[in-house]
This record gives C-alpha cells, structure tokens and sequence, in this order.
C-alpha cells in the first residue's frame, strides 16, 4: 500500500496523526478525527476514493465515509459478508491478520452467528512484521519474513479446518505475499489491494 507501483492509477498519501501501528490495532477512539482530518485533506488534493494502510482502519470507516464524498474503503474486512455469501454453507473464510488477539468480533461485520461460525482467524503476532510495526517509527521487513510467518498461519489454519475455501488477508503489509499464498493454497486470496482495485474500477 505505501508504494505507488503497487496499482494501476495514480495514488496520494495522506498521515493520519498520531497513527501508529499498536494504536491502531489496540483500537484508540482518539484517532477518529485524526482519520477524518487526513481523507478531508485527500478529497481537497483530488482524491476519488479513500482507503487505509490497516486493516484495523475498519474502526474509523463510519466517521471517514461520513466525512467525504467519495467511496470508503478503510479496510479488507469489508469484503467479508460478501465471501460468506459467494460460498456455499460449508465452506469458511479464513481471515489471516497481524494481531488475532485485537480482531474483534465487531470489526468482522457478521452479526448472523451461523455465518460468524464460518470464520476462522489465524494471527502472526509475535512475527517478524508484527515486531517490527509495533515500533516507533515502524522498521522495514523483509518480504520473506512476511512469507514465512503468513505461510505458517495459513498452514495451521488449513490443517484444522480443511472447509477453508478463500483466505482474507487483514493485514495492509500481506498483499505482496499473496501471490504464494494463492499458488500453495490453491483458494482464492484477498486483501485490500483487491478493494481497491474494485472501488477505482468501479468509478475510473
């Protein structure tokens, strides 16, 4: 996501103030507005659409889409009552995120507890990026510590609940993994790149 190459149409950045990676994913009430300030300050710089760097962003989706004009997308975990219904009742959706021990029930957005039964969440806390984005300010990783712990997570997933039958990546740093994982998987696998790319198909 911070880099412009990843996609296909131009991209702006704006900081959240005040944003780090743990007050994100801790969910801290206090960086609504700085959510706000930031996709306010997009729209006056052209922006079509808003997204996020975290899947955690999810928490501040209301007030940002509030606030502009244009389509919201804050995080991945939006796609997921829509792969719930794409599936058939057996299968599940495996959600893959950087914290599990902070990925709230209310941030799934299945409220059906039927449906809510056919998630799984697998987190790679105490991994490589998650130590890293834990720091201030947050240290690169290198792709290949991402692989190895999202590899792992989705093995352990897989192994206990073989229904699995897409995979969605929470985490804003997965995306350049995703490729592997589709191809040892052999599911399909989203993340918020694929939002994204549908938002701006949709208005471009």
């Amino acid at each position: 996501m911070s880099d412009p190459n990843t996609f296909e149409f131009p991209v702006i950045y704006e900081t959240a103030n005040g944003a780090w990676a743990d007050d994100v994913i801790r969910g801290n009430p206090a960086l609504e507005s700085a959510y706000v300030a930031a996709a306010t300050k997009l729209i006056a710089r052209g922006a079509v659409a808003i997204s996020a760097n975290c899947g955690f962003s999810v928490r501040y989706q209301a007030a940002v889409a509030a606030s502009v004009k244009v389509p919201v997308v804050t995080s991945s975990l939006l796609l997921l009552p829509a792969l719930l219904r794409q599936l058939p009742k057996f299968a599940k959706v495996a959600v893959v995120t950087a914290d599990s021990t902070h990925l709230r029930e209310e941030l799934l957005g299945v409220d059906d507890r039927r449906e809510r039964a056919r998630v799984v969440i697998g987190g790679i806390e105490g991994g490589k990026l998650w130590q890293n984005e834990m720091k201030r300010p947050p240290l690169p990783t290198d792709p290949a510590d991402i692989e190895t712990d999202v590899v792992a997570c989705v093995a352990s997933l897989r192994t206990a609940h073989p229904e699995i039958a897409a995979i969605l990546f929470e985490c804003a740093g997965f995306p350049i993994v995703s490729p592997v994982i589709r191809h040892i998987a052999k599911v399909p696998v989203y993340d918020i790149t694929t939002l994204c790319r549908m938002t701006m198909a949709s208005i471009a």
